[in-house]
């Protein structure tokens, strides 16, 4: 009884640390200044729209929006289907070629961004690709292409080889078991890798700031920046535009929920 109490009581705590957050920024993206420190955890009296009119037509963050999507919707695909037939590939060597190609791969995880940054810049200005979504795109699926292999190679490797053998007698190839086999298979587990991917490259800041110096090629985190002054920032603004680059987020989820719970608990079923 004091187990369920006490983890009850964690919960309920940790519930209020996430809601109280949440209900300040979407309360106060309705809300003037005044109103928002004059009461900030209430539901505002005068609901105001203007301030989503402002981020999306004044800021420019409707621009930094359609950055966004053109940047996170090339780099998820692009990663999960690098990382897909990189996993694929891993998990049918057999010995210790599969160790050391999963090791190579998944050691970029343990080399931090911060270290690799001065080399890659230089890289990507010697190619011409700053100021550019290409550019983005492309350093989005280098890092982020350990964890997703990762991910995949432990879900591959629970497959039976029988499924393998299988396509094999009937005749195909690595390409056609990768496209007719793996895939429909691993649907659940891409889906879970891909909500994963979505998160990381939508609210990537590092990158952006890195690589992006012309104001129409800012993705939405940059732009968030611009909403803070250096001596007066208007969080109502701040908050609206926060809502409006977390709703894609919210939606993916939601559509996509029942994916990732099964790819997440995928390697536990089978294994």
């Amino acid at each position: 009884m004091s187990y369920t109490l006490t983890r009850r009581a964690v919960l309920g705590v940790y519930a209020v640390l996430v809601v109280v957050p949440l209900v300040v920024v979407v309360f106060g993206s309705f809300k003037t200044s005044q109103a928002l420190f004059a009461s900030p955890f209430t539901p505002p009296t005068d609901w105001q729209g203007g301030n989503y009119q402002r981020v999306v037509g004044e800021s420019g963050l409707g621009t930094a929006f359609r950055n966004s999507v053109i940047v996170t919707g090339l780099s998820v695909p692009l990663t999960l289907f690098v990382s897909s037939l990189a996993a694929y590939g891993i998990s049918r060597t057999s010995g210790w070629r599969s160790a050391l190609l999963f090791g190579f791969i998944v050691l970029g995880m343990a080399v931090p961004a911060q270290a690799n940054m001065i080399p890659q810049y230089v890289q990507f200005e010697t190619f011409g690709l700053t100021n550019s979504l290409v550019g983005l795109v492309l350093i989005n699926i280098v890092v982020t292409l350990p964890i997703a292999v990762f991910i995949l190679t432990g879900f591959l490797k629970t497959l039976p080889r029988e499924l393998f053998e299988a396509a094999s007698v009937d005749g195909s190839g690595p390409w056609r078991t990768y496209r007719s086999v793996v895939v429909p298979v691993s649907v659940p587990s891409l889906a879970a890798t891909a909500i994963f991917l979505f998160v990381i490259h939508w609210n990537d800041l590092l990158y952006p700031l890195l690589f992006i110096n012309e104001a129409d090629k800012r993705t939405i985190p940059v732009a968030l920046l611009s909403f803070q002054g250096e001596f007066l920032t208007d969080y109502p603004l701040l908050f609206t535009g926060v809502v409006v680059a977390s709703a894609p987020i919210v939606v993916t989820y939601v559509f996509l929920q029942r994916y990732f719970v099964a790819g997440i608990t995928a390697g536990a079923v089978k294994g």
